[in-house]
């Protein structure tokens, strides 16, 4: 099959599957930032995007999204370096053109899933997943917070060292995406004279809204945290 087997159909691949994900942030981070605006209006959606059939079929799908995508990733990076032979080791004239994030994409990947496990942690973990195990009638968890996200965003970004690591996170992913966006977006055929700095630039304005709407938020609640004198390192 053509979409596993050659270079082109698995680029595809990651294409399709990273732009699905980045659809994903936006509506997340969008999500996110209305608990900025109205606590109770953030815990309605947490209530309506719980354990219930059509939240854990996109959780499902969003979790192949993902190890599509980064098993594509590993791929074709592994190719690329045996591809590259002896020439790994020499240093390209043309290498201070190649942006730091088209060099260290994978890396950054890995850097953003291994965070992303954390994120699961603090959210999924104390949210969706306890309703779950209640709903199959087990008792883990705290199930009356269960939709109270906006008292764990606060809990969370009460801890200056929880700000920091993710405000870390938010940075590897904004490199992430602003290659990965006009990288997919050429893959998939934009790749003329006269989209190429279009697409670039829709990169950059996609991977800067994504990465605001989740830094909008860190910042607001850890401010307010100080503000408040609420900090606290609470893990």
């Amino acid at each position: 099959m053509w979409l596993i087997n050659s270079s082109i159909g698995r680029k595809f691949v990651m294409s399709i599957t990273g732009l699905a994900l980045v659809l994903f942030l936006l509506f997340h981070g969008t999500m996110n930032f209305v608990a900025i605006l109205s606590p109770e209006s953030y815990n309605a959606i947490c209530h309506l995007l719980g354990a219930n059939w059509y939240a854990l079929v996109a959780t499902v799908g969003l979790a192949v999204l993902v190890i599509l995508h980064f098993t594509f990733a590993s791929v074709l990076t592994w190719q690329n370096y045996k591809a590259r032979g002896k020439e790994r080791y020499s240093v390209s004239e043309s290498y201070d053109e190649v942006s730091f994030a088209s060099r260290n994409m994978f890396v950054l990947g890995v850097i953003i899933i291994g965070f992303m496990v954390l994120h699961l942690y603090n959210f999924w973990f104390k949210m969706q997943f306890v309703e779950i195990v209640h709903k199959m009638g087990g008792d883990f968890g705290d199930i009356s917070l269960a939709t109270d996200g906006a008292y764990y965003i606060r809990l969370l970004f009460a801890n200056p060292v929880y700000c920091v690591l993710y405000l870390i996170w938010l940075g590897a992913i904004w490199y992430h995406l602003n290659h990965g966006v006009w990288s997919s977006l050429q893959t998939l055929g934009l790749s003329n004279s006269v989209w190429f700095k279009r697409i670039k630039c829709i990169g950059k304005v996609v991977a800067t809204i994504v990465v605001l709407l989740f830094v909008s938020v860190v910042v607001y609640f850890g401010a307010e945290a100080i503000m408040n004198g609420t900090t606290a390192y609470v893990w």
